[in-house]
């Protein structure tokens, strides 16, 4: 049997909502502001962290633990499943939010430029439930409480090591210096094989949920950063460096629209002379992203929607520009 929900009192209820607040302001403000989800998750984890040490203090216990954390003999229950990610964002001690913070920024910036924003949170997601249902699978019948985001901090490098192994990366393994990624992600993955295998009866780390985290995402992570910012398997001088960049930006080309042909042509729309002029232009310098934006955006002044000769809008769908119909983009979606 779970937590008894109706025990728990208004201001309990109230301090909760707070840890919550807190928690998933930062992620929000990320994702709006187009800044880097890892230090949006890096900022979130903090204030949870915070916000938990607040609680403690006023309420003199671990009311959020109780609320939060995982205990796998309740985790099926449908009013404790929650457990499974809210128990990521709760800590043990300030070693332990600051050492699942060093892993996720130091390797989470670089992979999240490698992913693109919608992966990488995907990978983050896949390491939290991997690390928690690994350890709730394996801990069944166990009452003991687990917390932490180790899952996904493990997560992140086995989605390195599959994707690009080759990277290297600032990490503090001996010495605080470049290291590549399989070294980083092979010495922590065989520290947590070592130490299961020798403290896993009498240790309160769960390295289990670690290893369980790591390999989920080692296995899930090609068919998630497939179509992703960087190729799998770019070998460049780095995601923070002028060849980062340089890979990106032929991985958006990559996804450009054929504008050898148009929509027009045929169509009982057709172009007037202006907008022909501005579509010649367009097959002759669009071959890159920011020149082709501008020829489209000056062909969606000058021509009609091919369909209903309605007005056309300009978009971007993952930075490449598209034109579209005003009145429903069914009608026109090109190039």
């Amino acid at each position: 049997m779970g937590l008894i929900w109706s025990a728990v009192s208004t201001s309990q209820w109230l301090y909760a909502s707070l840890w919550l607040t807190l928690t998933i302001l930062p992620l929000i403000h990320a994702w709006i502001k187009r800044t880097p989800m890892a230090l949006g998750i890096g900022a979130s984890l903090m204030l949870a962290w915070l916000a938990q040490a607040f609680i403690e203090w006023r309420v003199g216990g671990d009311l959020m633990m109780f609320l939060g954390a995982l205990n796998p003999a309740w985790a099926l229950e449908l009013t404790e499943l929650h457990r499974f990610i809210t128990a990521a964002w709760l800590h043990g001690s300030t070693l332990h939010i600051l050492g699942n913070l060093l892993v996720i920024i130091l390797v989470g910036v670089p992979l999240e430029q490698r992913l693109g924003r919608g992966r990488f949170v995907a990978i983050y997601l896949i390491g939290v439930l991997g690390g928690n249902m690994g350890w709730a699978l394996a801990n069944w019948e166990s009452t003991r409480f687990s917390l932490g985001a180790s899952g996904a901090a493990f997560g992140l490098l086995g989605c390195y090591l599959a994707c690009w192994p080759r990277d290297e990366i600032e990490f503090p393994l001996i010495l605080i210096r470049k290291w590549p990624v399989a070294w980083v992600a092979l010495f922590k993955f065989a520290h947590e094989v070592l130490a299961y295998g020798l403290f896993s009866g009498t240790s309160n780390v769960a390295h289990l949920a670690h290893l369980t985290g790591f390999i989920a995402c080692y296995v899930l992570a090609k068919p998630i950063a497939k179509g992703g910012l960087v190729p799998i398997g770019t070998v460049d001088s780095g995601p923070s460096s002028q060849g980062g960049q340089d890979a990106i930006h032929t991985a958006m080309k990559s996804k450009m629209g054929d504008i050898s042909s148009d929509p027009w042509n045929n169509s009982e729309y057709l172009l007037d002379k202006a907008a022909s002029r501005t579509l010649q232009r367009l097959r002759e310098e669009g071959d890159e992203i920011e020149t082709r934006q501008a020829w489209l955006e000056q062909l969606s002044e000058q021509a009609m929607c091919p369909e209903c000769g309605g007005e056309i809008v300009i978009s971007a769908a993952s930075g490449i520009s598209v034109l579209n119909c005003s009145k429903s983009p069914s009608h026109l979606n090109w190039p």
